[in-house]
């Protein structure tokens, strides 16, 4: 018999998190401390498997089983029972131990606490309980029924054995899982931060406008997204608040120091398509300014924003954040890259990429375009980067 599951936090994330499990197989309780959460968010399960049945994609039958399968818990003591429990509740330390601190008086010895936290440190939650070994991060990516990766991170006391465990759990669940140091942003919010920082300051210099830097991206680099347009989709508040968190976690280390333009968006609450203002405006009948770019002015547009993300990646990689091939995998499964970045580098080698940043830093002489020592050594030795 499959153990059960306890997801709290009946949000978009928190229920996409439980339609998985049920998918899965296992009965899924589903918690969330505000009132009507957990009828609406299985009010909206029922119209998606809906949907799903009329595309042909599922059977009633199978819909039905599932629907079933997600019960919701009335308090937290419902969870007692559950193997396995997975918040998604608000990106707050303190309310995040506060409830670990519960769960640990409530579940039994061996069930194992897992966070959902895309910024926070594992090890700081972990340590509101006694038994900080059972404590461990996994960051699904929204929506998480259809984006496959997810990020198994162990904090300094997580038991050894619980990665390798929870990875093939996820490999169960028909997840991409990899696993990852818990250090700021993991893998892909630490490795994608230049997507949108870099793109905002070419922005910022003039170089090109919005859409033209989106169109660049997307047709000469081959992203499924422009950088502003997917911030208008994740919305900007939620962005920058990224951005932010893991600037300060890495000690205002200035490669990650958030824009003023950004901030201002946030500021005037144009946060993207929720508020129906971002960037681009949402509004009805309103029109996409012209993004045409000369084709030179765009490839070295991209390859200025892929020179930082290559150089992240393999920083991270430097730093025993993850292994070269989960680095790749996070970033192609995570959000959707055309290419692993380090694959991609070996591609033109990173001579070329250090050749790219060092002319950045001597520029602007800032410390935002120092080149990894895993860059500089691999530039020499002429070895690739994926390897």
């Amino acid at each position: 018999m499959e153990m059960s599951v306890g997801v709290i936090g009946a949000g978009t994330m928190g229920a996409g998190i439980a339609q998985v499990a049920a998918q899965a197989g296992h009965g899924t309780w589903l918690y969330d401390r505000r009132p009507g959460a957990v009828e609406q968010a299985l009010s909206a399960l029922r119209r998606t498997l809906d949907k799903l049945v009329e595309k042909g994609r599922m059977t009633a039958e199978t819909a039905r089983d599932l629907h079933a399968r997600v019960k919701p818990a009335a308090d937290l003591q419902a969870l007692a029972g559950c193997g396995l429990v997975i918040e998604a509740v608000i990106e707050d330390l303190g309310v995040k131990k506060d409830l670990f601190a519960e769960l640990e008086r409530i579940m039994a010895p061996e069930a194992v606490l897992a966070t959902n936290t895309s910024s926070l440190s594992v090890t700081a939650i972990a340590a509101a309980c006694t038994r900080p070994e059972r404590v461990i991060g996994l960051h699904f990516f929204n929506p998480a029924p259809l984006l496959p990766l997810v990020e198994v991170v162990p904090g300094l006391a997580t038991d050894p054995r619980l990665p390798a465990a929870l990875s093939a759990r996820m490999q169960a669940w028909g997840k991409a899982p990899v696993i990852c140091k818990d250090t700021p942003g993991f893998i892909v919010n630490r490795v994608a931060r230049p997507f949108y920082g870099e793109s905002i300051r070419i922005f910022e210099e003039g170089i090109a406008d919005m859409a033209g830097i989106d169109q660049a991206l997307r047709t000469v680099g081959g992203f499924r997204m422009g950088p502003f347009e997917l911030m208008d989709l994740i919305g900007n508040d939620i962005n920058f608040t990224v951005t932010r968190t893991v600037w300060e976690a890495f000690f205002f280390d200035p490669r990650y120091k958030p824009s003023l333009t950004q901030q201002r968006q946030v500021e005037s609450g144009r946060l993207g398509r929720k508020t129906g203002q971002g960037y681009y405006s949402y509004a009805e009948g309103a029109t996409v300014p012209d993004p045409f770019v000369e084709p030179a002015l765009a490839e070295r547009i991209v390859e200025r924003v892929l020179a930082l993300l290559i150089n992240e990646a393999a920083d991270a990689l430097f730093w025993g954040v993850a292994s070269a091939a989960d680095i790749d995998r996070a970033m192609t499964k995570g959000v959707n890259y055309p290419k692993g970045l380090l694959t991609w580098a070996d591609e033109r080698g990173a001579a070329h990429w250090l050749d790219v940043l060092e002319e950045l830093q001597h520029r602007y002489a800032e410390d935002r375009y120092r080149p990894s020592p895993l860059l500089r050594e691999r530039a020499a030795s002429g070895q690739p980067l994926s390897a």
